[in-house]
């Protein structure tokens, strides 16, 4: 429960129609075996202890007894459980029949849940036995106690390991297929997580329907959805029930039992990520809602390890025909940015320095479909290269290739003596390659690529990623400015599998060669005399791993995680491939970076945002220049 997780299964026994001895016993072997397993919400299917094919005997007393009596039996067996149960049965009331969801835990009963929507179409016939359910709770007698029957029920626990609580809200079967499902004024009166009780039938085609129907109610919501549906041992005089199980989590599926199973599904649900996502989602505004009761209960805190896949790659789909089509996707939003840009202010040029690195790769690619987009003679992007005293021949020959390959204008202009030039100028010694020494390079080239924009009537396209402005590496007024920034929403891991992406689908065989280089190329600002002929200052070395970097900067800006929740789940991620002090070295290093260069993105120049994080000061990301990282750097320190 730790961070805001917590374990959650979804269970399908195997019943018997009618046999609610059997069939309690199945319930208790399965919630005792999910209660080990470490879960601490447990959602059996609906009818489970009489099973939903009982049809006419729904009316005989003996059965509606036993499933009383059904119902005490796992009452006591969830006694020392510390988990919230929800099982299905038939409960006669005053004489109306519900279809209901006992909830309980640590052998209490906490409240019955009815469904409301009753179908009577098809093959359902539930109105000739089950009286819809009411909404507004009122009490019922069960075992000389007083419990709620209603539908506008929250059973919430205030635990110190969830920041928050948690709070569950429950509706059964046909109730989520309705146009406005109880689930929906749930949500809004603060309900995290939904339980379905369920007996859906399998019919072709329901499967997809079915799945996509759980996963975006969850996504609608913003909420986690737990769906445990009967399957077999059920009645197949004329029907068959699917036997699916899926728990969803803002509309991704995390995990799915598959049709015509039994047992139990598990799940990690995070919390804490839903409760972030509310928080940014302005129109998604809970309240407190007075048609609804909340009910108390308690869970223990033992922590289990996490079963959940953290994907050390966030903003890269790791599917190839979706990472495709994410890349066609980004390319045309980059692309259209552009060219909107060009057509606004009616110029045919653009100015992009070449440096035979990803990023100015990238920007050279994207200007060339926006130029076909505008049917734009290429010759007008004025792609420049600028060798100086860190350029090597294989960065150079690469920019050159790509440049002519593309039929751009190529211009090479050496900054090497007006560089020395500025050293002598401000009375700065060469030999001291300080940061200085570095950046006066970069605002040379800065300088060279505007003053030629000016003379050609064009905008300097800027190259510069949202890995670098998340981490500040950028000369402030260096590469860090252009006229248009098409890749200041693209972080680099994402980058480069957009370069990989136009080398494998639009490229002639001798460009794909050059492109391959480039993506082999170590990255590097190549502002540092190269040893040996070889790129000596890698950046990676300097400010560590970006596939690292880009992690953090996804759970940091998407959800803002704590630090200490972005270790553990980075552990998890990287697990095999980085040690825990290395990832907790650059966790430390990302957040001082992060923190001191705000002032770089509060004036970055305008580009089209690509995906769901960004940092510009019009966008995403209002930011303060001088907002302290103590806060931050205490968590970290609190990390053994």
């Amino acid at each position: 429960m730790r961070d805001g997780f917590i374990k959650v299964a979804a269970v399908t026994p195997q019943v018997r129609v009618a046999d609610v001895a059997y069939n309690t016993e199945e319930v208790i072997r399965l919630l005792q075996e999910a209660a080990a397993g470490g879960a601490k919400i447990i959602v059996f299917p609906e009818l489970v202890l009489t099973a939903y094919t009982c049809n006419d005997l729904f009316l005989q007393s003996p059965l509606l007894q036993e499933a009383r009596e059904g119902l005490r039996q796992v009452i006591r067996a969830s006694a020392g459980i510390h988990a919230l149960v929800f099982v299905g049965l038939p409960l006669e009331v005053e004489g109306s029949l519900y279809n209901v969801a006992a909830v309980l835990s640590d052998g209490v009963l906490l409240g019955f849940v009815p469904k409301r929507a009753i179908p009577n179409y098809s093959e359902y016939y539930e109105q000739r036995y089950f009286t819809p359910g009411i909404g507004e709770p009122v009490p019922v007698c069960f075992d000389q106690e007083m419990v709620a029957l209603g539908a506008f029920q929250i059973f919430e626990c205030s635990s110190g390991e969830i920041p928050g609580g948690l709070r569950v809200a429950c509706e059964i079967c046909e109730d989520l297929w309705l146009p406005d499902p109880p689930s929906t004024r749930a949500a809004l009166a603060g309900a995290d997580v939904i339980v379905n009780l369920s007996a859906s039938v399998e019919v072709t085609g329901k499967t997809a329907y079915r799945r996509d129907l759980v996963r975006m109610t969850s996504g609608r919501l913003v909420a986690a959805y737990i769906y445990a549906s009967a399957g077999e041992g059920e009645s197949s005089q004329d029907l068959v029930f699917c036997g699916q199980r899926m728990i969803a989590e803002n509309g991704s599926l995390l995990a799915d039992s598959g049709r015509f199973t039994t047992g139990i599904t598990y799940a990690d649900i995070d919390v804490d990520r839903l409760r972030s996502e509310r928080r940014r989602i302005t129109t998604f505004a809970c309240r407190k809602d007075p048609a609804f009761q909340s009910k108390q209960f308690s869970l223990d805190v033992a922590e289990t390890p996490l079963a959940r896949r953290f994907d050390p790659a966030p903003f890269v789909p790791s599917e190839e025909n979706e990472r495709n089509r994410r890349c066609e996707e980004i390319f045309q939003i980059q692309a259209l940015g552009l060219k909107k840009r060009l057509d606004h202010i009616h110029t045919s040029d653009v100015v992009i320095g070449i440096s035979g690195g990803l990023d100015s790769t990238l920007a050279l690619l994207v200007a060339v479909r926006a130029f076909d987009m505008l049917h734009l003679d290429r010759k007008g992007i004025h792609a420049v290269t600028m060798p100086a005293f860190g350029t090597t021949d294989r960065t150079w020959r690469n920019a050159v290739a790509m440049s002519e390959s593309f039929g751009c204008s190529l211009q090479e202009i050496h900054i090497r003596d007006s560089v020395l030039q500025h050293f002598q100028d401000i009375g700065h010694d060469p030999a001291v390659t300080d940061v200085t020494y570095e950046n006066a390079q970069a605002r040379e080239r800065t300088q060279i690529l505007m003053d030629l924009a000016n003379q050609t009537g064009g905008i300097v396209v800027g190259t510069g990623d949202l890995s670098e402005l998340a981490l500040g590496w950028a000369t402030y007024n260096g590469d860090h400015m252009s006229m248009y920034a098409v890749n200041s929403s693209v972080p680099k891991t994402l980058v480069r599998h957009l370069v990989r992406y136009y080398a494998e689908t639009f490229a002639d065989e001798k460009l794909k060669a050059v492109l391959e280089d480039v993506l082999d190329t170590p990255v590097s600002p190549e502002l540092l005399p190269p040893k040996d002929g070889e790129i000596a200052q890698k950046t990676e070395d300097l400010v560590g791993p970006y596939e690292l970097h880009d992690f953090f900067l996804y759970y940091v800006l998407r959800f803002g995680f704590a630090p200490s929740k972005i270790f553990r789940i980075a552990k998890e991620a990287f697990r095999g491939r980085y040690e825990a002090d290395v990832i907790l070295k650059w966790l430390q290093k990302f957040y001082w970076r992060f923190f001191s260069q705000q002032y770089k993105r509060s004036c970055v120049p305008d580009g089209p945002k690509a995906g769901s994080v960004a940092v510009s000061p019009r966008g995403d990301l209002r930011m303060p220049s001088d907002a302290c990282v103590t806060l931050w750097q205490k968590d970290l320190q609190n990390i053994s």
